[in-house]
């Protein structure tokens, strides 16, 4: 058995490995690098392994850092199956859709520029050399009655002077050939992947639908067991249950753990804290007269923020303030969310669906579809909460809202996950508690957003208790506290000063634990 690691290998985002066993080769996750344009456009356009040497795939879960590569996968020639959760299969019918809708859009955009630059020069040179009939005249070619951009044209002028053009990492077309290779499964069905193999999926607690993806088979005469954890979620969070502790007796022992190592060096504020956390910055802001700006992913912390505001709510511990959730993504994911209550929480079905209550449905609740919408959501200075993607604020509605707020002193943008490096929710987080320790005082940070830099005055904080990652501590409860016996750990997943100070805490605990370079392959007879 040979598995080779060449995603999310200290470094967080883009996982995927490749199992390879007598005439099978399984991919475990097809994951979209995320960060930096330029550097997550190279890294996504290179596939490090031959599409059609895959035989299947195993998707731990929707999230896009461990999906967003499956429509290059079937481009580039992958006839297997795609074997997931039926949750996971549900939300990745959105998920894919709106990355492709992206990589269209900001290629298109892209192309635009370069368009526009070009016929700058060729009119006047820069665009404070035109005059604004010039100016109006150029827009007209590009776009659609001054708003919306024309592609047709685009493309046709792109040609026409033999411009650099930009192609999307992939299409809508090319995510619905993806998602055609998809086949969903419940939670704890073995099902055959390969030949002699088989595969069944553990709650992982992360997100709705993940998996711990245990593989089976058996080869030179002995079985072999693999477990891919995918994230691993926390204990105690609302709507989902824990991850799974215990397992089959029969499995034996776990010849090889994939571990993930987000927060491997990394204590979260504790899971049952986090309301009050969340109502004390709620109330604080509200009698300042300001607006709470959470940045959150689509799926997963808009649904767990929602729920938490109702819960408080519900209590009286907060005001009856509007909250918009400005996502239309969030919004067709929450409704897979109230597809799938089979795997709530004893918690969530208590409070909620014994009660005949809907946990992501109040008055004064609004899901924001429109362009318009969201632009007269940004208008209103009465107190309000807005919750809008992408989590770590690098594209989507977020950016709008944040310009509009980042300046103001009344308001709070409240980071509730994980913040990569070099993406501009990493640089507010940081930039936010360097001013807060400095007592908010003197010159305000500056963030660019949008092209255009903006004071940081609006108050950051941070509320760990809503990662959907377990912390150092959680992890080591989940190998602590369930039935396997785990013969080697593989640290993946992690920034790498969190992998590697994960696999010395596990080797401190008893455990056979390594940190694989990009790369690099193990065989384990």
């Amino acid at each position: 058995m040979h598995v080779t690691f060449y995603g999310a290998i200290r470094e967080v985002t883009g996982s995927m490995h490749l199992l390879e066993s007598g005439k099978d080769s399984i991919l475990m996750d097809c994951g979209l690098f995320q960060g930096r344009r330029k550097e997550s456009d190279a890294k996504n356009r290179i596939f490090p392994v031959d599409p059609s040497h895959v035989t299947n795939m195993i998707l731990s879960h929707a999230h896009i850092d461990h999906s967003g590569r499956i429509p290059l996968l079937i481009k580039g020639g992958f006839n297997g199956r795609v074997f997931t959760t039926r949750t996971t299969a549900d939300a990745c019918s959105y998920l894919l859709r709106d990355s492709a809708h992206i990589q269209e859009s900001d290629a298109l955009y892209l192309n635009y520029k370069t368009v526009r630059g070009h016929l700058y020069n060729l009119a006047n040179g820069k665009k404070n050399d035109l005059t604004n009939r010039e100016q109006s005249e150029i827009t007209k070619l590009l776009k659609h009655n001054g708003l919306r951009l024309n592609k047709e044209a685009i493309s046709k002028l792109l040609t026409q002077y033999n411009l650099n053009s930009v192609e999307p990492l992939y299409t809508m077309t090319d995510a619905e050939a993806a998602l055609s290779a998809f086949d969903g499964y419940p939670y704890n069905t073995p099902i055959t992947v390969g030949k002699g193999m088989t595969l069944t999926f553990f709650e992982a607690g992360h997100i709705l639908g993940s998996a711990l993806c245990l593989l089976s088979f058996r080869e030179k005469g002995r079985r072999f067991n693999v477990i891919f954890t995918g994230d691993i979620g926390r204990f105690g969070r609302p709507i989902l249950r824990n991850p799974t502790l215990s397992f089959p007796e029969n499995i034996g022992p776990i010849d090889l753990m994939i571990m993930e190592s987000t927060y491997g060096a990394r204590h979260h504020e504790p899971a049952e804290e986090l309301k009050d956390r969340l109502a004390e910055v709620i109330n604080a802001t509200y009698n300042k007269g300001g607006v709470v700006v959470i940045p959150a992913f689509a799926f997963g912390r808009t649904q767990d923020v929602v729920y938490i505001i109702h819960e408080l709510r519900n209590e009286g511990r907060i005001p009856k303030l509007p909250v918009f959730v400005d996502s239309p993504l969030a919004g067709n994911l929450t409704r897979v969310f109230a597809e799938h209550p089979e795997v709530y929480d004893k918690a969530t079905h208590k409070t909620f669906l014994e009660k005949g209550l809907n946990p992501f449905e109040f008055k004064g609740l609004n899901y924001i579809s429109t362009v318009a919408e969201s632009m007269e959501c940004m208008k209103t200075t009465t107190p309000h909460i807005i919750i809008s993607s992408s989590g770590m604020c690098e594209a989507g509605r977020i950016l709008h809202h944040l310009r509009y707020r980042v300046h103001n002193p009344n308001n709070t943008i409240v980071i509730v996950g994980y913040m990569a490096q070099h993406t501009l929710g990493r640089r507010i987080m940081e930039a936010g508690w360097e001013y807060k320790k400095q007592g908010r005082t003197g010159k305000a940070p500056i963030v660019k957003i949008l092209g255009k830099e903006y004071p940081l005055k609006a108050d950051v904080v941070k509320i760990g208790g809503f990662s959907a990652h377990a912390d150092r501590e959680e992890m080591y409860t989940f190998l602590r506290k369930s039935n396997l016996h785990i013969k080697n750990i593989a640290v993946v997943h992690g920034e790498e000063e969190q992998s590697l100070a994960f696999a010395d805490f596990l080797k401190e605990k008893g455990f056979k634990a390594f940190v694989p370079k990009k790369g690099q392959t193990i065989t384990i007879d």
